[in-house]
């Protein structure tokens, strides 16, 4: 989602340096109030477990930098008329179940008449701003942790393709469809406290744009090269046998064609599309000292992240993602 151009104020922290999704104000004593958005059309046919996966999406921006969410507004669209208002409730249900989780407030929120089912939520966090995360800040000789497996846009579209057997038990999708669902509603919270504890410079949640999207931009905000080994990329149990089952979305299919440009190394186009993938609800990406990436992989994966150290920052070829 891109901001709209927004008036110069002392107070007001904007630009690359804090993404596209999420404005920073600067408050007193060091603190900055961190503000975002983010709303969607179901991903999967539950209503609560939709709710929880939009919620908890809505809250990364704040996780990605570093922040703790304070409070939230709902935001829905919802076609009145064709679903029925039990099912809407299941849904803000969810979502108030991820803002419970996660310790901020659902405070109200916004509905309106839609063709189609919309929702998420708009929250407001706080941080440090000395240790603010952006996506300028990576350096040059830092690792790469990511904290998610990818592969949600993948399951998404196999869902939506599907027969509703196929994620029930004994289903040829429910393994795949578990773990994505367990992932996607997985709170960043314990991430961004392993990249601050790493003394991470950079980090960024990966959502719609794919991993090698959202690399390339905090590569490019931040003046660096960045490597991916491909070898070293968590992805959800099943996801390779989606993408050769052809079940890869069309934002995936864009984000690659956008990224390209800017990609070395493999020209494998089934590795590329995976690290591509349009992803709901994904991890954190941060760069960090090498000394400190393993440490923070480990004890995110003893929290049942899964979580890996996945490469490395250049100083050579800025903007450029190299996958080996």
């Amino acid at each position: 989602m891109r901001s709209l151009p927004t008036p110069a104020h002392d107070n007001l922290i904007v630009g690359t340096e804090t993404g596209d999704d999420a404005a920073v104000w600067r408050l007193e004593e060091g603190r900055a109030l961190i503000s975002t958005a983010d709303f969607f059309a179901p991903v999967v046919d539950d209503a609560h477990t939709w709710g929880r996966i939009a919620a908890t999406n809505a809250a990364s921006d704040v996780y990605a930098m570093g922040g703790t969410p304070r409070f939230a507004l709902n935001l829905v669209a919802w076609p009145n008329g064709e679903l029925p208002l039990d099912v809407l409730s299941d849904v803000l249900a969810g979502g108030a179940a991820a803002a419970a989780e996660g310790g901020w407030a659902v405070v109200g929120g916004h509905t309106v008449d839609g063709p189609e089912p919309m929702y998420g939520q708009a929250v407001t966090g706080e941080a440090d701003e000395d240790s603010l995360l952006t996506n300028a800040g990576a350096q040059p000789g830092q690792s790469l942790v990511l904290t998610k497996p990818l592969g949600t846009g993948l399951l998404a579209t196999a869902v939506k393709r599907s027969d509703p057997e196929a994620i029930q038990p004994g289903g040829w999708l429910a393994a795949t469809y578990t773990a994505g669902v367990a992932e996607m509603t997985r709170l960043n919270d314990e991430a961004a406290s392993a990249a601050l504890g790493a003394k991470a410079t950079a980090a960024t949640d990966i959502t719609g744009f794919g991993l090698l999207g959202h690399l390339q931009k905090l590569a490019a905000a931040s003046g660096t090269g960045a490597v991916i080994r491909t070898d070293s990329v968590p992805v959800l149990p099943g996801a390779w046998d989606l993408l050769d089952q052809e079940f890869a979305p069309g934002g995936t299919a864009r984000n690659l064609d956008h990224v390209r440009p800017m990609v070395r190394g493999s020209n494998d186009q089934r590795i590329l599309t995976m690290l591509a993938d349009a992803q709901t609800s994904g991890g954190l990406l941060f760069s960090c000292p090498p000394s400190a990436a393993d440490d923070a992989a480990a004890r995110l994966t003893a929290l049942g992240h899964g979580a890996a150290v996945i490469g490395e920052l250049t100083a050579t070829d800025p903007g450029t993602v190299s996958v080996v």
